[in-house]
């Protein structure tokens, strides 16, 4: 049956109708949630060390401020940037196979981020906590458009967990060159990125999405985080040499942040209509000519040392990172989205178990290594 909601000339207002189930999206969530405890599993057995089912290697650990743009007009002046202020936050960079791999594997870039001190009604799971979380990924769209569709996807890189490191390489060394020849015609190939086609470039030269959509108060949006102090500008698209540099994204952030810091926008785009801008489809990027995005906040980083023994165990270790973790103002929507409820809260436990070291939540005023 064909449904009609609000087409106003602004953003649109959601309606719980605009959410609708997979076929079977219960059967995909468990055959999901067993794929990545199987990439879980088979890194711990091989390493002793319980990693993140995907994002699990980190190029970087960053402290800095948020600050809340003033004067926001009442469409962006919603949940956590309903008012101006300043929170700390903390940030991750990564890459997003489930096992440590050569950077010479070059793969899709993820950022995570912590706001600290954020107050309102929670999420369920997040209860008593006073963070919100927003994790993303260097594409404005999800590889698949359902949860249904990632499923295959993932189990296709399950099975090259902790396998064939040089295999790997020599992979993503002809992905690369596929990757280019796409885009050099205006392509690009979710699935060449996804095995090894990542551009062998600088990581803070990209600019960050959620990829799915979230409430922003009684609206629906998708965020990005743009780099926009001049020296990280400076880096988009800047090469670096990956050869016999196993952790060559992560020298660079530690050469960067060891010299000058940073400073990131935080935007966000308002749906202001389905049939251009779906819920349920994460494949599907959102038009800019249809709705821009629009700056709602910046993230100052200073100077400071980007990695080290402290930063590790505090944040790859002591953090979790997920979109249900935050204000009911931002509930994550869409297929994809509900399913990454479970998986990212029993990828915490499994990490928090098996290294003896429980998740924690930061609250404000908790002074944070840098």
């Amino acid at each position: 049956m064909n449904q009609t909601f609000n087409t106003p000339s602004g953003p649109l207002l959601f309606e719980p109708g605009m959410e609708h189930l997979e076929e079977n999206e219960a059967e995909t969530d468990a055959s999901l949630e067993d794929t990545m405890r199987g990439i879980r599993e088979t890194t711990f057995e091989h390493s002793g060390h319980a990693n993140r089912s995907v994002h699990a290697k980190s190029h970087g650990v960053l402290f800095g401020t948020l600050t809340v743009a003033d004067n926001l007009p009442s469409s962006l002046a919603q949940g956590l940037f309903a008012k101006a202020g300043s929170y700390k936050t903390v940030m991750r960079l990564s890459t997003l196979p489930g096992d440590i791999l050569d950077d010479s594997v070059s793969t899709p870039r993820g950022l995570a981020f912590k706001v600290i001190g954020v107050e309102g009604d929670r999420l369920p799971g997040s209860d008593g906590d006073v963070t919100q979380d927003f994790v993303m990924v260097n594409a404005p769209a999800f590889s698949a458009p359902t949860a249904q569709k990632f499923l295959g996807s993932l189990k296709t890189l399950a099975g090259t967990t902790d396998k064939y490191e040089g295999l790997k390489e020599v992979v993503s060394r002809f992905a690369r060159g596929t990757e280019a020849v796409l885009e050099a015609f205006g392509g690009k190939s979710a699935t060449v990125v996804t095995m090894g086609g990542q551009p062998a470039t600088h990581i803070l030269g990209e600019t960050f999405y959620t990829q799915t959509p979230f409430l922003y108060g009684p609206y629906v949006c998708k965020f990005a985080l743009a780099p926009v102090s001049p020296s990280l500008k400076a880096l988009t698209k800047k090469p670096i040499d990956v050869n016999g540099k196993p952790d060559a994204l992560r020298e660079s952030v530690i050469e960067h942040f060891g010299q000058e810091g940073g400073e990131w926008e935080l935007q966000v785009q308002l749906n202001t209509g389905l049939e251009a801008m779906p819920i349920e489809d994460a494949s599907v990027p959102w038009p800019e000519d249809k709705s821009p995005y629009v700056t709602v906040a910046r993230i100052s980083v200073p100077a400071q040392n980007a990695w080290s023994a402290e930063s590790k165990a505090a944040v790859d270790d002591g953090l979790s990172f997920g979109p249900w973790h935050g204000l009911a103002a931002h509930r994550p929507l869409g297929g994809v989205n509900r399913t990454r409820n479970g998986t990212y809260t029993n990828s915490a436990k499994f990490r928090g178990s098996h290294n003896g070291c429980p998740m924690h939540e930061p609250r404000s005023g908790e002074l944070l290594p840098g």
